[in-house]
């Protein structure tokens, strides 16, 4: 235990933290860039987490830096089994590091593949799972659950934003450019979870599994609408405002 804890308060500790948000932080650039791309009709990649993975391995030193935003995700699952551990959390705090830490580590575990050359879109599983749920009444009130779920986190987020709840994660001075960022980038989040819960659970109810799908399929819905180029637009700045304050929370993480 005292091990533990000299580890929460190392220099190397803090410094993989920052490491890891800003590599939390790119993903979210990369997912908005992608998304501004399919707004326009320009995009050739996935607009969700594992297509803004496989948008870096396009780049330039795109498989070290795979690495590094993989290493970077990791330490953060570490930051919140930490927390879960040793830190000072209420229900509702401890639920909170447990989901963050499955994000960190399913983002952290997709960086691997795609740099080992094993990622690869997984629509097309999501979609033949989910026709087979489809199949059995469990199935189909499960995928609602997971939507009705889904839904409660897009709320939460968009309750942070509203509230500025998201500001106890930072220490030192908050400036208004920060809140502003965090605002913004929750509130895109909040929108996108909610679509994304309305669209398994909307297609679990009138079974039609092509319209249960992750992000992409949300953000793609979004474009299809009136005026959907236009809000597209607003919704991947929002999401990029995400991705900046990202990396104002890893000068400022409560660690």
């Amino acid at each position: 235990m005292r091990s533990a804890q000299e580890v929460r308060h190392s220099k190397w500790y803090a410094t993989a933290v920052t490491v890891g948000l800003i590599a939390y932080g790119v993903v979210y650039l990369l997912i908005a860039w992608i998304a501004l791309q399919l707004a326009w009709g320009q995009s050739s990649q996935e607009a969700s987490e594992q297509g803004a993975l496989q948008e870096l391995a396009g780049k330039p030193l795109g498989g070290v830096l795979l690495w590094i935003v993989a290493i970077g995700l990791f330490a953060l699952v570490g930051w919140r089994v930490l927390d879960l551990a040793y830190g000072d959390l209420d229900t509702e705090k401890r639920l909170s590091s447990v989901g963050r830490a499955v994000v960190y580590l399913v983002l952290g575990i997709n960086a691997v593949k795609v740099a080992t050359g094993a990622g690869s879109s997984g629509s097309n599983q999501q979609k033949t799972l989910t026709a087979r749920l489809m199949e059995h009444g469990a199935g189909r009130a499960l995928l609602v659950a997971i939507g009705l779920a889904v839904i409660a986190i897009g709320i939460r987020q968009l309750y942070k934003a509203y509230t500025k709840k998201f500001t106890e994660d930072l220490v030192g001075g908050v400036s208004d450019t920060t809140i502003l960022l965090g605002r913004i980038g929750y509130a895109a989040k909040g929108v996108a979870f909610v679509v994304v819960g309305v669209l398994f659970g909307w297609a679990a109810i009138s079974y039609e599994p092509d319209k249960a799908g992750g992000l992409d399929f949300a953000l793609h819905t979004i474009n299809q609408q009136p005026f959907g180029s236009v809000l597209l637009t607003v919704l991947a700045l929002g999401i990029a405002a995400f991705g900046a304050y990202c990396f104002v929370w890893s000068r400022n993480a409560k660690v």
